[in-house]
Parts: C-alpha cells; sequence; structure tokens
C-alpha cells in the first residue's frame, strides 16, 4: 500500500485506511510507538506494557546469545571470490 502525506497545520500526517484500523484494532483513542531503525518508519499500537518489557527481554537475549548469527551478512564481501 502506498500513501502520501497530507499537510495538517504545521505539521504531516498519515491517513491511514479503516480496514487497516479495523484489522489491528486501532482507533483514535489507542496510543501508537512511532520508531525508525534509520530507513523505516515503524508505527505499532501500544499494547500491554508488561508483555512488551517481557519481549524487550527475550529479543535482548536472542541478541545477545546469536546476535552474531543474525547479524546482517556483507553483501560486497558475498560477492567476491578468493583468486
Amino acid at each position: 500500500m502506498l500513501k502520501k502525506l497530507t499537510r495538517h497545520g504545521n505539521s504531516l500526517a498519515l491517513v491511514i485506511d479503516k480496514g487497516v484500523l479495523d484489522l489491528l484494532n486501532i482507533d483514535a483513542q489507542t496510543p501508537l510507538e512511532i520508531s525508525t531503525d534509520g530507513t523505516l518508519l515503524l508505527i505499532s499500537p501500544v499494547r500491554d506494557e508488561k508483555r512488551k518489557q517481557q519481549f524487550r527481554e527475550a529479543s535482548g537475549k536472542v541478541n545477545n546469545n546469536y546476535g552474531r548469527a543474525l547479524k546482517r551478512p556483507d553483501v560486497n564481501s558475498q560477492n567476491k571470490r578468493p583468486k
């Protein structure tokens, strides 16, 4: 789905279609967390804070144990063959 931002006063707004809002059970009162990984804009509804904390702890453990294996490979080094 492609969207364009719309002017809203001095800001820009992203209008989210009703079907997407219904699918994610989001309404005008649902707090949204907005973050970025430096490339992507990530928007997600804030749900149960306890569950969110559990996920952060679990993903931290996975990253500590398997972070090196999960790193994105260097695309340039894969294409180079030893001479």
